[in-house]
């Protein structure tokens, strides 16, 4: 029988091979955009995480030959996925681990827009992950392949937070995507989904905007309505209004 650490044996290699693709931040990144986000091509995620397209091909490559992302051709187009949906598990898990440690080994002060700021027109941050991730573990969405979401069987969390899905428009775009969040590195609620709650959140007091910039700021109405509304939301001191 091999021992312990005999890199022969098939689990050991396979996690140790993973976590040197995963050592890297530009692989980490695109596959955590793969796996939240859903397809991109080489240009797009050359375009989100500022490198060449070149060095972008590289990475891929190796994310390939390491069988963590697939690749169709589509015309002109080379289109990634990931491979399984249980990396974004993996990813997620990690995420969710970093901020754990975080809390206990801050490596720089909580700016405030860690806790919560626009991106686009729907809510980012702490607020928005935790807004994600209450409407999946609810039944009020249903995520799809390749990063898109349906409404699900039970939206009375939607109704909580103020948003009647009977209003929802989605003729023009997506009725909701899963949008990664780039300080917390887990995904958000974005599309015409994550519009309308952002609104309700503002038309009821909870969060205001701040001028001149995409921060928000949870109100002292919101300290103490967000909590119910969203059990895993964990305000830091200092943080709100």
């Amino acid at each position: 029988m091999a021992g312990w650490v005999d890199t022969r044996e098939p689990v050991l290699a396979s996690v140790i091979a993973l976590a040197r693709e995963l050592a890297d931040p530009v692989r980490l990144t695109a596959l955590q955009l793969l796996s939240a986000e859903g397809p991109h091509t080489l240009s797009q995620l050359s375009d989100v995480l500022g490198v060449s397209a070149p060095r972008m091909g590289n990475h891929l490559a190796r994310l390939r030959a390491a069988g963590l992302v697939t690749v169709q051709r589509t015309g002109r187009h080379a289109v990634y996925r990931a491979a399984s949906a249980d990396i974004g598990d993996v990813l997620a898990a990690l995420a969710r681990y970093a901020h754990a440690d975080l809390r206990i080994r801050p490596r720089r002060p909580a700016a405030p827009g860690d806790v919560a700021h626009t991106c686009y027109d729907h809510a980012a941050g702490l607020l928005g992950v935790t807004i994600f991730s209450t409407l999946v573990a609810r039944g009020a969405l249903r995520p799809l392949d390749d990063g898109e979401l349906a409404l699900g069987a039970d939206t009375s969390a939607l109704a909580e937070l103020g948003v009647d899905p009977a209003t929802l428009d989605a003729r023009r775009r997506k009725l909701a995507t899963a949008c990664l969040d780039r300080v917390h590195r887990l995904p958000h609620l974005g599309g015409v989904l994550g519009a309308e709650v952002l609104g309700a959140l503002l038309a009821g007091g909870l969060v205001e905007g701040q001028e001149g910039g995409r921060g928000l700021t949870v109100t002292a109405r919101g300290v103490a309505r967000l909590p119910a509304l969203l059990p895993g939301l964990t305000l830091p001191p200092g943080s709100t209004g």
